[in-house]
């Protein structure tokens, strides 16, 4: 309930006196959503998921096309963990910093569009 209550004192701050163009937004019970933003990062969502479905729909020894390029972003992301965590303890973090990663690296992006 204090989430709640915490959410509406936030909702009844201006964030900014002045907006650029039009925007829309939704109201589901006291929250509010920026429309824009709730779409993209569903779009992003799915662009993500159509993504991992290809490169994983034919899996083959020697990679080309979008598996290559989604065992290349794996390494990455894995070597990165494994730079950061250590030699033992990277492996169960892989796969929530790269969604994370991959998450907001697609949104930024998609944004720059």
């Amino acid at each position: 309930m204090e989430m709640i209550n915490a959410l509406n004192v936030l909702n009844s701050l201006p964030l900014a006196s002045l907006e650029v163009g039009e925007h829309f937004y939704w109201r589901i019970g006291n929250l509010t959503l920026h429309g824009q933003v709730f779409l993209t990062s569903w779009v992003v969502i799915a662009i993500l998921v159509v993504a991992s479905l290809a490169a994983t729909r034919n899996v083959q020894m020697v990679p080309g096309g979008i598996q290559n390029l989604m065992e290349y972003a794996l390494e990455f992301l894995r070597d990165l963990a494994k730079n950061q965590l250590g030699e033992k303890e990277y492996r169960p973090w892989v796969p929530f910093i790269g969604t994370l990663f991959l998450f907001i690296f697609v949104s930024n992006w998609s944004g720059a569009l």
